[in-house]
């Protein structure tokens, strides 16, 4: 495998952990992803969930554990630690702010356009910057975007695919078009870019993401396809390091592939998920009761909802899932067992390398 590079920033092994929010990659799974050479990508999405004061002040727990979680996870490893900050979320702003003071090596803004952003304050940082997109158009829209208001690039870009967990940047027709498939979203965002690269001597890589599983998977899309690296999410999740209680892991080991579902989310997108009571509740039209504590997401019609989807994602991270689910991509289904991230990438590496020379 070749390495990753964002600019200057060298990633040894040119994997990406995905960020998962709400508590479920910390410092705990990003630091132990460095450590491995990979790059370790902390969730800033209602991180302030395990601050006692989460319920009274949100936007100040938010900020407090982010600071704490990049500080422990920079004494845990010397290696690269992204944050993925979620361009609807109401703080993201602030967050954004708190994680160039505390000097991230690079910041992953997803889940929409992310046309404003404190530019002047990561241009003065240095740190770099990657943008998560599901299309060739808007890939180059953000970078045209970028490149005329405030004269710099994205350092990378992440291209997820509707294979992946959680919320999905496609229309529910579209997630089993093949017309929408990694496989050809990839090249089409290379294409994209092709009028930004090189430009002021910049390279801007392409990471692929959704659905990647297996070493071989990562030598597909890297050496035919021509993404630079990629990004997984789902295989991190059964892991030691993983910052998620144990009942969420073994919800992805007890499932099955007829249990991943897409689910109509309280925010108004489509999101993959393991299909449990607490779902089915909600398709039968069962509201869940909840006491709204801040918008956390700009646009979030809260008094429409049928549960609360922050509510509920933080019970299933602390494993209480009769009050919540797991977020899951499509091939959560085929782990089996929990293994150190250690032994994850080492796996990942060698079908790598067998395929390579085969």
């Amino acid at each position: 495998m070749q390495s990753l590079y964002f600019g200057d920033l060298k990633v040894e092994v040119p994997i990406i952990q995905g960020g998962m929010g709400i508590g479920i990659s910390m410092s705990s799974l990003a630091s132990a992803v460095a450590n491995e050479g990979g790059l370790g990508v902390i969730s800033a999405a209602e991180i302030g969930m395990i601050e006692d004061n989460f319920s009274t002040n949100p936007r100040e727990a938010n900020k407090t554990a982010l600071i704490k979680e990049i500080r422990r996870a920079k004494k845990l490893t010397k290696g690269v630690i992204g944050i993925n900050l979620m361009v609807p979320l109401t703080d993201f702003t602030e967050l954004t702010n708190v994680s160039i003071q505390e000097k991230a090596d690079i910041l992953f803004f997803g889940a929409g356009l992310p046309l404003t952003v404190p530019i002047d304050e990561i241009k003065k940082s240095g740190i770099k910057t990657g943008i998560i997109v599901s299309s060739g158009r808007s890939a180059f829209l953000i970078l045209k975007y970028w490149d005329r208001h405030y004269g710099i690039l994205p350092d990378g870009i992440v291209v997820e695919g509707p294979k992946a967990g959680g919320h999905l940047g496609f229309k529910y027709e579209d997630i089993n078009n093949p017309n929408f498939a990694l496989e050809k979203i990839v090249p089409e965002v290379i294409e994209a870019i092709k009028p930004f690269q090189g430009k002021n001597g910049k390279k801007i890589p392409v990471v692929a993401a959704g659905g990647i599983y297996t070493g071989k998977d990562i030598y597909k899309f890297i050496n035919k396809l021509g993404a630079d690296g990629v990004q997984m999410a789902t295989r991190f999740v059964a892991t030691y390091e993983c910052d998620a209680d144990i009942k969420f892991k073994e919800a992805y080991i007890n499932c099955k592939k007829e249990d991943i579902t897409i689910i109509k989310s309280p925010v108004g997108l489509p999101g993959r998920a393991i299909r449990n009571k607490f779902l089915i509740d909600v398709e039968n039209g069962k509201k869940q009761p909840f006491k709204c504590i801040w918008q956390c997401l700009k646009g979030c019609n809260y008094k429409e909802s049928p549960y609360c989807i922050t509510q509920a994602l933080v019970n299933a991270q602390k494993g209480r899932l009769a009050g919540g689910f797991a977020f899951a991509g499509a091939n959560a289904y085929r782990i089996k067992e929990i293994v150190s991230v250690k032994n994850l990438m080492d796996s990942l590496v060698q079908e790598y390398e067998k395929v390579a020379s085969e």
